[in-house]
């Protein structure tokens, strides 16, 4: 049997996998019905639905792959952290932000999440939009 953090562990490990396979369901069968969702540089969104949009805009406008995958987590399993990079392609032109056309980027990124019951209930990412926008050429 694992402990908690192992647990926590795999689950993290897991929501990144299947986010890298691309089956949105699968990925979001690893959050709570409410999950509360910290958008970097933006709004907190509820729920399992919600995160559902936010995934199809993000598949609409971008392709990435998360890379260089390094999980912590808490001795009881209730809080965990990742820091990767995520390897993209802008593709497709998102509201508010410059024009595509297949720009790449590589970015380091920092996530902080709240477990409860086995599932992620709330995942918060950080990064450095300046960055991206440079590395988009808009800045």
């Amino acid at each position: 049997m694992s402990s908690p953090r192992e647990a926590s562990l795999a689950l993290i490990t897991r929501y990144y996998d299947t986010f890298n396979a691309g089956d949105r369901e699968a990925f979001l069968q690893l959050l709570t019905d409410d999950v509360k969702h910290d958008i970097n540089q933006g709004d907190c969104d509820a729920g399992k639905e919600n995160f559902r949009i936010f995934l199809q805009r993000m598949d609409r406008s971008y392709r990435e792959q998360v890379c260089e995958l390094q999980v912590f987590a808490s001795d009881d399993g209730s809080r965990g952290a990742a820091e990767f990079f995520i390897d993209g392609k802008y593709v497709s032109t998102d509201e508010g932000l410059p024009e595509a056309n297949g720009q790449t980027y590589y970015l380091r990124v920092g996530a902080f999440f709240d477990i409860r019951d086995g599932k992620v209930a709330r995942i918060t990412n950080y990064y450095n939009l300046q960055d991206w926008l440079k590395q988009v050429g808009a800045a």
